[in-house]
């Protein structure tokens, strides 16, 4: 077969999402709300084929590395548009447009009842798109337009219900949090195209020696080093480290399914595929490394604790994601990117299906999010049920589940490390091994399991129930996507979600338990980023800190690795976090209450966030404002608007200085030529004199 694939089947691949956007967001009223979801999902559906069809012939030996438009050249330096397509790109293609698929279906479940429909179909499929171009892209220019477009449709997902003031807040926070990455983001796309002289890839990356020599003009640093702690503040915003994290729980404000969206496989990973993309690079400076790896040590073991305290059931799973995140990022710090990369891609399945299993909890539960006014969901909702703990299961490392693979391979990655930083990345990553479990199983017991509480009055700190409270006189209570329900929610039973909802439940369940075993050979220990890589030095094994090398020799089938699992303190861990939020919430549920009291004031630290958005409220916030208001002061009202109306002043003294020549009689006009003659005349003599 061909080594080159064909440019018409990739540009197809993210062209057919657009189209199906487009039509459901131009034509939303036209097409109907049939229409709009069946046009989008066929585009998506075909997304997805197309994916597979490139994944197949990749791992057959085919690539494409060229430019597919030309959109401008200025001198020597050419701005395009252009497809990378090796294998870490197919693997990203397939996972973004299978989980996105998944999506689209269960969203005519459980938006089925909104106004915004055809709106938000429209939304999620221009997501796609945007997320495709990024991670199809050859040069940094493209990735910077991808980069964006996500951060954008982002802002107008999580904002989708525009007229709850926390929904504005929280996309305007999402909107300058990821602005703040993306200034670095720039900066060090800027370095790397003024010293490389390019913003394609393979010309960077052919120049990264000579780059790893030079210094970041007046200084000592390395200019490979700045450049890439630069990229990775993009990565920090993007895909919500500490402290650029804290956009990421309020975004909960979105509906579920781009909560699933935005957090599994897509916006959130960018930043994960980004440093991955960008490893050439990053090989070269251990400063970059160590950086890298010590952020996704604090998200990684932090924001886990912080899951212990939420009572919302969306937030749990997006503090979760917070925590995987880091676990990746740890894994680029270690110089193992293929297993930060297999974690992107098992964390995908099972965070998408945790997601929208709460979201499917959440329709049973009368679009009650609170965990504590739940329990005993199981004999309710047995599909939602299962396949829930399925993706626990594959989150906390349970052996043989696809979440196991990835998540042992980091912890084992990172204790095989020398560089600095990587002694507290280990104790932190195997901390939140067990700490990942506590609030795992602590949603899972309180929502499965245990007393049914959805019959007794709302918790009351839940927000569910004041606002119940509120509207007791009516008999009316709204959700949390504002939908009205002139029901009493305690006489509605909970209830299976229709099979729109549930199905995508099941597919996301298969992967999230054999993909781990089926892809740790290959891709961790096997030759899966050879194929068809575009560039001969790039690979995503780390050439100078060898890890993965030494984990290979041990290496001997997933089986064997699974089974092994026992004798490690990881699996323990796991066990014990899962049998403390058993004895807490089920045996005596009466403890966390004591406790609470016991460690008050670290309780309120994890309930506050550790204040986290108070510092960013009153250092950042009122810092930029008060920057603002100097620059508006000092800079626009007395330099510029000096200068605007000392000019006017001027210009209207100026005019009644010579009004008063204009007299409009005529002697004074000769009057004024003869004393002008004779003025030019003796200039003209004292000039001809010398």
């Amino acid at each position: 077969m061909s080594t080159t694939l064909n440019e018409n089947l990739l540009l197809a691949i993210p062209l057919a999402p657009l189209a199906g956007s487009l039509i459901a967001g131009l034509f939303g009223k036209a097409v109907g709300r049939a229409g709009a979801h069946s046009v989008t999902i066929l585009g998506v559906a075909i997304s997805f084929i197309l994916s597979a069809i490139v994944f197949f012939q990749v791992m057959d030996g085919a690539s494409f590395n060229a430019t597919v438009y030309d959109w401008m050249q200025i001198g020597k330096t050419k701005f395009e548009i252009g497809f990378l397509v090796d294998s870490l790109t197919a693997m990203m293609m397939c996972v973004v447009t299978f989980v996105s698929l998944m999506v689209h279906i269960y969203t005519i479940g459980y938006m089925a009842d909104d106004d915004g429909y055809q709106r938000f179909f429209s939304y999620i499929s221009l997501f796609t798109f945007s997320m495709l171009m990024l991670v199809m892209s050859n040069n940094f220019l493209q990735l910077f337009f991808g980069w964006e477009a996500v951060g954008l449709v982002s802002y107008l997902l999580i904002g989708f219900y525009f007229t709850r003031p926390t929904a504005i807040y929280a996309n305007m926070k999402a909107f300058i949090v990821n602005r703040i990455g993306d200034f670095g983001f720039l900066l060090g796309i800027g370095l790397l195209f003024a010293f490389a002289g390019s913003m394609n890839y393979g010309d960077v990356f052919a120049k990264r020696t000579e780059l790893a020599a030079l210094s970041f003009p007046g200084t000592d640093w390395g200019l490979l080093t700045v450049a890439c702690i630069c990229l990775f503040i993009g990565a920090m915003g993007k895909s919500a480290q500490f402290p650029l994290h804290v956009w990421l729980p309020d975004s909960m404000e979105g509906p579920t399914p781009i909560s699933a969206l935005i957090h599994a496989a897509t916006m959130v990973t960018a930043g994960i595929f980004m440093v991955t993309r960008m490893s050439p690079l990053f090989e070269l400076s251990d400063t970059a490394l160590s950086f890298v790896m010590v952020i996704g040590a604090i998200t990684a073991l932090f924001m886990g604790f912080l899951g212990i305290v939420q009572n919302d059931i969306k937030r749990v799973v997006a503090y979760s994601t917070l925590s995987q995140l880091g676990y990746m990022t740890v894994a680029l710090g270690a110089s193992a990117y293929s297993v930060a990369v297999f974690h992107l891609m098992t964390h995908a399945f099972f965070k998408a299906l945790l997601f929208l299993g709460a979201g499917s909890v959440i329709i049973g539960m009368h679009h009650d999010q609170d965990i504590r006014n739940m329990g005993g969901l199981r004999k309710y909702m047995p599909i939602t049920w299962i396949t829930s703990l399925v993706g626990s299961l594959a989150l906390i490392g349970t052996p043989f589940f696809s979440g196991f693979y990835s998540k042992d391979s980091i912890i084992d990655a990172v204790k095989l490390s020398h560089l600095p930083g990587s002694g507290f990345a280990y104790f932190a990553v195997v901390a939140s091994v067990f700490v990942t479990a506590l609030y795992s199983f602590r949603m899972y017991f309180l929502v499965f399991h245990g007393k049914e509480r959805f019959r007794d009055p709302k918790h009351p700190e839940s927000p569910m129930g004041i606002e119940a409270a509120a509207h007791a006189h009516d008999g009316h209570s709204h959700d949390a996507h504002g939908h009205g329900h002139g029901h009493d929610d305690h006489a509605h039973e909970p209830h299976e979600t229709p099979w729109v909802v549930w199905l995508p439940l099941v597919l996301l369940a298969i992967p999230s338990v054999v993909i781990g075993a089926i892809g740790v050979g290959p891709m961790l220990f096997g030759d899966f980023f050879q194929h068809g890589v575009a560039f001969d030095k790039v690979i995503f094994i780390g050439e100078n800190h060898p890890a993965l090398h030494e984990m290979a020799e041990e290496f001997q089938g997933w089986a064997s690795m699974g089974l092994h699992s026992v004798s490690g303190l990881p699996v323990w861990l796991a066990l014990a976090g899962v049998v403390t939020a058993w004895f807490l919430y089920l045996v005596r549920p009466d403890l966390p209450a004591v406790i609470k009291r016991a460690f008050g004031p670290i309780y309120t630290l994890l309930d506050n966030k550790y204040y986290m958005d108070k510092i960013n409220e009153v250092v950042f916030a009122r810092g930029a404002v008060a920057i603002g208001r100097g620059l508006w002061k000092e800079g626009d009202v007395v330099v510029i608007d000096g200068i605007v109306n000392g000019s006017a002043r001027f210009i209207g003294w100026f005019a009644g200085v010579i009004r008063f020549l204009q007299s409009g009689y005529i002697y004074h006009y000769a009057f004024a030529m003869i004393i002008g003659m004779l003025g030019l005349l003796t200039l003209f003599v004292t000039l001809g004199g010398k």
